[in-house]
């Protein structure tokens, strides 16, 4: 094991590392690294080197082959590197043979992830998904595998209840992750409160990879004043504003945490009850970096998460954001071919923002449906129900009675034709 002593965070030096398994394409177009190096620097490091092996399967002791290995250690000397940094997910034996041999700390592509979540967590909510997720992720490799770092407070890898968490034992970790899944359960109870609060509301969440620009459309959209940064997860918690679409018609405008390639499972179900905000939409719009490089793996990765979280009962809209960076209109020409229906924005400069709302109205027209409904005079208790779930939007009188027109979500106008037999209740065909 490691004993070096090692330097603060501010001047970790990093070398990086990447297996091609089956000719990846990513890791041959070094994407994948260039991914890894944008996630170091937001964790802080400094990168200095970068290494790569094309390989059928993994090595067992190392990942790497073992004549790899030799290069990673010399790499490592001549860059005078103190931190490795691996681009999958390795085993608790893979990160202590690879620390005995290169003699400095190896964090992999979970480790790495979970240090800038731990870094970007401010509410209570995120602090307790990220302690969660940190602590289940170093339960297994607890012996032994955080010795070398006692004295490098802040370091790359050791956010959170990483430097607390040395004297402790499987017990008391165990007892801990207990203790956080119950403080959870309970966000989870009042988030689903205000989620029936809203429910006669249009949801409409922003969803898609990380940096695509989600917290700046929300920003520019609703004068909200979300972190947004060019970084990757600056944004950790959801956030919900209120959208004026006009004509006295709102939605629910909501930013959440971005996707990734190869997001650790754990960390995906630590999270959920932020992204329950997914599940829950009415209305999802997809955004996409349209100057990035990986844009079709990109949108590739989204979609096959949010197909994990059982979201695809939810429309989707693409949202083309940052086409400013593009070279030429024929690009975004060759995008809205592939892409029918796609909305092309800047958000930093709100070019095409109008266009988004436009949409929102069309969609919440067809999430809303019209009732009239002919309440008696006994019947009265019952207009502060409709107020309470849904708009009363003019009233008229009737010799005893009131002629109401009411609006709400399709489910809720349901839920009062069930419920109310014996009213006069009509719908509104539009």
């Amino acid at each position: 094991m490691a004993t070096v002593e090692f330097l603060r965070k501010d001047y970790q030096k990093a070398v990086l590392g990447a297996v091609n398994l089956n000719h990846q394409v990513d890791v041959i177009n070094g994407n994948s690294l260039k991914e890894l190096k944008a996630l170091a620097t937001t964790a802080g490091a400094d990168v200095v080197g970068e290494i790569s092996q094309r390989r059928e399967s993994p090595n067992s002791t190392y990942y790497f082959g073992k004549g790899k290995v030799n290069e990673i250690r010399q790499l490592v000397r001549d860059t005078n590197a103190n931190l490795f940094i691996f681009d999958d997910d390795l085993t608790p034996a893979q990160v202590r043979n690879l620390e005995e041999r290169l003699e400095i700390p190896v964090v992999d592509r979970s480790g790495l992830i979970l240090d800038i979540f731990a870094l970007h967590a401010r509410t209570v909510e995120s602090r307790v998904q990220v302690k969660l997720a940190q602590l289940k992720y170093l339960l297994p490799r607890l012996a032994g595998r955080w010795s070398h770092l006692e004295r490098q407070e802040g370091a790359i890898g050791t956010r959170g209840p990483g430097e607390t968490q040395l004297e402790t034992d499987r017990r008391l970790i165990t007892k801990e992750i207990s203790g956080l899944e119950k403080k959870l359960k309970q966000i989870d109870r009042e988030r689903a409160t205000q989620r029936k609060r809203r429910e006669n509301l249009f949801k409409v969440t922003l969803v898609g990879y990380t940096n695509s620009g989600k917290s700046t459309i929300l920003n520019r959209m609703t004068d909200a004043d979300v972190l947004a940064e060019d970084k990757l997860f600056a944004t950790l918690d959801s956030t919900t504003r209120r959208l004026e679409l006009g004509d006295g018609e709102i939605a629910l405008l909501t930013d959440t945490v971005g996707f990734i390639s190869k997001l650790p499972a754990h960390l995906v179900a630590s999270f959920r009850s932020t992204l329950v905000d997914v599940q829950d939409a009415d209305l999802l719009l997809h955004v996409v970096d349209a100057a990035d490089s990986r844009m079709e793996q990109k949108i590739a990765t989204v979609n096959e998460e949010l197909s994990e979280l059982c979201s695809d009962k939810a429309k989707t809209v693409m949202v083309f954001n940052k086409i400013d960076l593009l070279n030429n209109n024929q690009e975004v020409e060759d995008i809205k071919r592939r892409f029918p229906g796609a909305i092309f924005v800047s958000a930093l400069n709100t070019n095409g923002l109008e266009y988004i709302t436009g949409v929102l109205k069309r969609e919440q027209g067809r999430f809303t449906s019209e009732l009239i409904i002919r309440i008696e005079q006994e019947q009265f208790p019952i207009l502060a129900e409709l107020s309470r779930t849904g708009r009363i939007t003019s009233t008229s009188s009737e010799g005893d009675s009131i002629i109401v027109r009411f609006v709400g979500s399709r489910e809720v106008t349901d839920r009062i034709m069930r419920k109310y037999p014996q009213l006069g209740i009509t719908p509104v065909v539009s």
